[in-house]
């Protein structure tokens, strides 16, 4: 996350040679690309931790989230 950047709140993905920024309330891309694959891990992750992305938006203070198991 770009703290800094422009609403509305969203963070960044990057894999391999794609990248994309990511809006939190949705999963969607606001700009950039991603393989579909990738897109709907993206998705369901952001859904599960809507919540805690939007907070560490809201409140500036990042820390990772849960990894996948």
């Amino acid at each position: 996350m770009f703290f800094n950047d422009h609403n509305p709140p969203h963070f960044k993905v990057k894999y391999g040679e794609f990248e994309a920024n990511i809006r939190i309330s949705n999963g969607a891309i606001l700009d950039g690309d991603l393989t579909i694959s990738k897109l709907k891990l993206v998705k369901a992750r952001a859904e599960i931790h809507k919540e805690e992305l939007l907070e560490m938006w809201n409140s500036k203070e990042f820390h990772k989230i849960e990894p996948l198991k």
